[in-house]
């Protein structure tokens, strides 16, 4: 590449169209905070002509400091669409956030696009989490591609960056990581530090000179192709080691030529085919220039090299009873199956979904089916409904342009899809399909709020549920035995966002309190009691006798009530009435207000009176036994219990064990997995786990992610215990 001309930019202003899936590429962009990939596709927009001045995408006016950080702000956190055209080809740039975090707009990034660009500092190398995202992709075989940024950084070394770029992702294959591009300096500043000024290109043998604000060709001199040569010779060979001419190798060996021509094409079918990743350099465009660095060589990979949607292996899609379907691949004229990617809201035109189609065309006002997965678990209801599309647009900054259609492959924002969430299936009416959905990250940081006024708690419900609908990494949860409400985030930088949206877009303030976990109770041995509710008030009193014994059972049984009253000491009518008052204390506990499980409670003796005695009155006699054959036994404070499964690279098993032996843990045992990794599994009171999401990933620098189930409740160590005792007793 990089021996074409420049190809025609599209126009600033208006959106770019697509009327066939060939002439569209989809693109997500990956790398951690910081890397440089909003200012990448800035600079993409700025070169391909969807804005006319270097610096935020936006289409024209001028925008204040605070304007400025707040709409970068927005864009690190979500998910965001840049679409551009270059030589008659509509590109889609697919800005992901570079937190942990947001894992969540990562990944529906990545089932939008059909190749992946990689973003690494040249300042700042690779991190954990950029490596665990490549072996995603790796795991799908999508197309990849590094760009290497920050150049202008006096620490920048292309060289050294390549090198390790070949290492961390060429592991298998280091000729399978190489740079299409060597970098040109310019005169040294005052400061020491060189600056890049331009390209050389390693198969065309071409200067691209970036120095004047706009790209300009230009031929090497002799002296300079001698520093070229080995980088250009090893490129070559790598490009023909992946080449589908088995012959042409050999023939290079040989001695043969190779014509550019073919050499190109064979590099951009092996980067197409997800088996050779090219390595190129870019940098943001200074002000008052037209191109920046790198970014019409990028634009080229990208239109020539990337796949088009056609390439990409047809959804599995079924019926919503289930019924496998086929499909045809990314078909314009076959039946209409879209998936929502993303759902946001906009304060004046409503809820606004991104789609990409697969299948299909989709139209403006035409009435779709929406078919969902029913994630309950995190709190989104299930739907299977008909609604009418509203306007087709293409986003740009904060504005949307009208679009009249969207093909399949090609991606577009939908307005007022009301019942639709993110991961939702569009289909045809008249034909309802459902696409398989792709893998979340379960949230696992809980964050516990309530409602900071009167009018907010009106308004919690409401936001609540908008809330989860544009976000499928959390989870709302109304625990039952806390009567907590509780947002389940990936993070903390999740949860800071998830109250400012409840903030500033739903109007609702809320209080964070202390996560509380499902702590039981129960009998650590046998203890009878005697429950005596004897009360003569004028007219019919209250009499109602019983005498209980209580007794310890396996973890897991629950309240087993028995009946052993002999004689009719306790009359037949009045023995549920018994059971019933016991279960009712129970559920309030016995000694700290947690709810009592696992014993079996035997009614053993009692007495009635034939006026008197009454259902409400032996209910009130059973709970006071309870709790009077509490007092003089032994209880035992019972907390939960999570299995959990740590994934994390083998330089850190040691740290991540030592730490869980911190929290109480027991570790069940290791597996080795591929890639250097080891599963750990391990039982941790849950009470030690609340912010593990948190710890774990500063210890393994965002390189370890953990699962964690339920696996009973057991008897909480005295010290503890006895503490919270003790705030119980002074609880208000």
């Amino acid at each position: 590449m990089g021996d074409k001309a420049n190809a025609h930019p599209g126009a600033a202003g208006r959106a770019p169209a697509a009327d066939h899936p060939a002439s569209v590429r989809n693109v997500v962009l990956v790398g951690h905070s910081g890397s440089g990939k909003t200012t990448l596709v800035e600079a993409l927009a700025l070169t391909a002509g969807a804005v006319n001045r270097a610096g935020r995408v936006e289409d024209g006016g001028t925008v204040s400091d605070y304007d400025e950080i707040e709409h970068r702000q927005q864009r690190s956190v979500q998910l965001s669409l840049v679409p551009v055209e270059w030589d008659g080809i509509k590109v889609n740039l697919l800005d992901t956030p570079g937190y942990a975090d947001f894992v969540g707009e990562l990944r529906a990034g990545l089932r939008a696009a059909d190749a992946a660009l990689f973003v690494v500092s040249a300042a700042d190398g690779v991190d954990g989490a950029t490596r665990m995202v490549w072996d995603e992709c790796a795991a799908v075989g999508m197309p990849r591609a590094l760009v290497i940024t920050h150049l202008e950084a006096a620490r920048a070394d292309f060289e050294e960056t390549t090198r390790v770029l070949a290492e961390e992702f060429g592991a298998e294959d280091p000729d399978a990581v190489l740079p299409l591009y060597l970098p040109l300096h310019g005169s040294q500043g005052p400061d020491g530090h060189t600056p890049v000024t331009g390209l050389v290109g390693l198969l065309s043998q071409k200067l691209y000179d970036y120095a004047s604000g706009e790209r300009k060709e230009s031929e090497p001199g002799p002296e300079q192709l001698p520093l070229i040569e080995d980088a250009r010779n090893r490129l070559i060979e790598g490009i023909i080691s992946e080449s589908e001419d088995e012959t042409l190798m050999d023939r290079y060996v040989g001695g043969e030529a190779v014509d550019i021509g073919t050499l190109v094409q064979d590099l951009e079918r092996a980067v197409a085919r997800g088996v050779f990743f090219p390595v190129l350099a870019a940098a943001p465009a200074a002000e008052g220039a037209r191109q920046g660095l790198g970014t019409v060589e990028l634009l080229e990979l990208i239109t020539g090299g990337f796949p088009t949607p056609l390439e990409r292996e047809a959804a599995a899609v079924t019926s919503p009873d289930g019924r496998p379907r086929e499909l045809a691949l990314c078909d314009p004229s076959g039946p209409l199956v879209a998936e929502v990617v993303k759902t946001s809201s906009d304060p004046y035109v409503g809820r606004i979904s991104l789609v990409r189609v697969f299948s299909g065309t989709l139209r403006p006002d035409a009435t779709v089916h929406v078919s969902g997965h029913g994630l309950a678990d995190r709190g989104h209801e299930d739907h299977d409904v008909d609604e009418r599309v509203g306007a087709l647009s293409a986003p740009f900054g904060k504005q949307q342009r009208p679009l009249g259609q969207c093909v399949a492959g090609d991606l577009a924002c939908v307005a007022k899809l009301n019942r639709a969430e993110t991961g939702d299936t569009l289909s045809a009416k008249d034909d309802p399909l459902l696409m398989a959905p792709w893998e979340m990250p379960d949230p696992l940081l809980p964050l516990a709020i309530q409602a900071h006024s009167k009018p907010d708690e009106d308004k919690l419900s409401q936001g609540l549920s908008r809330l989860v609908a544009e976000d499928p990494t959390m989870r709302l949860e109304q625990n039952q035995d806390t009567h907590q409400v509780v947002l389940w985030c990936l993070g903390e930088a999740h949860a800071d966002v998830a109250l400012e949206r409840l903030r500033s877009r739903y109007g609702v303030q809320v209080d964070v309190v202390p996560h509380r976990v499902p702590l039981r109770e129960t009998f650590a041995g046998t203890s009878g009691g005697r429950g005596r509710h004897v009360k003569q008030s004028g007219g019919h009193g209250q009499y109602a006798i019983c005498e209980i014994e209580v007794e310890p059972l396996p973890g897991g049984s629950g309240i087993e009530f028995v009946d052993k009253v002999v004689g009719g000491a306790v009359p037949r009518q009045f023995v549920p009435s018994v059971e019933k008052g016991i279960r009712a204390q129970a559920a309030k506990g016995v000694a700290t207000g947690h709810p009592l499980v696992d014993v079996r409670v035997t009614l053993l003796d009692g007495k009635a009176h034939s006026v008197d005695s009454s259902d409400a009155a032996f209910q009130t006699a059973g709970a006071l036994a309870l709790r009077e054959a509490a007092a003089d036994a032994t209880i035992h404070l019972l907390e939960p219990v999570a299995e959990i499964a740590v994934l994390v690279g083998d330089d850190y098993v040691g740290a991540v064990m030592s730490d869980l032996s911190t929290r109480r843990g027991r570790v069940l045992g290791t597996e080795q997995t591929s890639g250097g990794r080891t599963l750990v599994r391990a039982e941790v009171p849950e009470i030690e786990i609340g912010r593990y999401a948190v710890d774990l990933r500063s210890l393994s620098h965002g390189t370890a992610r953990f699962s964690r189930s339920y696996a009973r409740h057991e008897p909480m160590p005295p010290q503890l215990a006895h503490r919270i005792r003790e705030e119980a007793q002074h609880a208000p």
